[in-house]
């Protein structure tokens, strides 16, 4: 048997010990498994586990029983003729010229927070200026279906924002579907919208040469790329970062990478949701943290 507790760690570490163990109270696990497997999935936990803390007491051929790891960085297991105990340590009386960090786990916490620093002074550096792009379409096909909605924020380098918020004239009507997902009906764009070839010469003068980026910004870089050749306009050559593969690389163990459940993780709103203006603001949003995290570094 074997019980782990964890305290302010990571969801996505969370997730990933319930592969193995079963989340019986929040943050307690409890499962049964081969000593290899639990000691690769604490190596797991230390690796992951931010700056929260673990304990993990598992079953052992000893006279009491059961063993004791923990990443707690105020206390220590020591063997006490055979048994376990968990000692706490006196930080305020070990002198200054002592070194802390008595576990991995307490080395790893240290250079996290030196990082985190680092992070925080480079932040303050200034930044290039980048757009964040959505556009709602009839559909996934980019040889039939069409643009009908342009959304993009830019952060200047002084920090303030702009935006840009388009609606598209079409030659054939807005699907159902489209239309239950976006709110954008056939009335709306025969009021409010501009020629595509009109909207995409004011998107190019909004962009400007700032990097361009979007969440799983292949499916809206086709579209515009395809735009832009059916008006006869020049294509972009900005930068462009799509920020669905550096949260993949920097949160490697969320249940899936929808913008939806990668924004709940961030602690992101977004009001309205397939509202391409709404969604480029959050997505600007999560722009913003990967790089205070530094996830996300030009």
């Amino acid at each position: 048997m074997i019980v782990v507790t964890l305290t302010k760690v990571p969801q996505s570490l969370r997730g990933d010990l319930t592969k193995w163990y079963q989340e019986v109270q929040t943050g307690v696990y409890v499962g049964n498994v081969s000593a290899r497997i639990r000691d690769l999935v604490w190596q797991r936990v230390e690796k992951n586990i931010g700056n929260g803390e673990a304990t993990m007491v598992y079953s052992t051929n000893t006279e009491l029983g059961y063993q004791i790891k923990t990443t707690r960085r105020n206390y220590e297991v020591v063997d006490y003729d055979g048994i376990p105990l968990v000692m706490r340590l006196n930080v305020d009386a070990v002198p200054q010229t002592t070194k802390y960090g008595f576990s991995n786990a307490a080395k790893f916490h240290r250079a996290r927070m030196m990082a985190h620093k680092q992070n925080k002074f480079q932040a303050k550096a200034p930044q290039p200026e980048i757009t964040v792009l959505d556009l709602e379409t009839t559909g996934l096909k980019v040889d039939r279906d069409q643009i009908i909605a342009i959304g993009a924020v830019k952060r200047l380098r002084n920090g303030s924002y702009e935006k840009f918020d388009e609606l598209i004239k079409l030659d054939q009507k807005v699907p159902k579907s489209i239309t239950e997902l976006t709110g954008i009906t056939d009335k709306m764009l025969e009021d409010k919208g501009i020629p595509l070839d009109s909207a995409l010469v004011k998107l190019k003068d909004f962009i400007k040469s700032s990097i361009l980026m979007g969440y799983n910004f292949r499916f809206d870089e086709t579209f515009l790329s395809s735009g832009l050749i059916a008006c006869n306009l020049p294509e972009l050559n900005n930068k462009t970062v799509d920020l669905m593969a550096v949260v993949k690389k920097a949160e490697k163990f969320l249940d899936n990478y929808q913008l939806a459940t990668v924004l709940k993780f961030y602690n992101i709103e977004n009001l309205r949701p397939h509202n391409a203006l709404s969604d480029a603001q959050a997505t600007m949003e999560l722009a913003n943290k990967l790089m205070e995290k530094g996830s996300l570094k030009f």
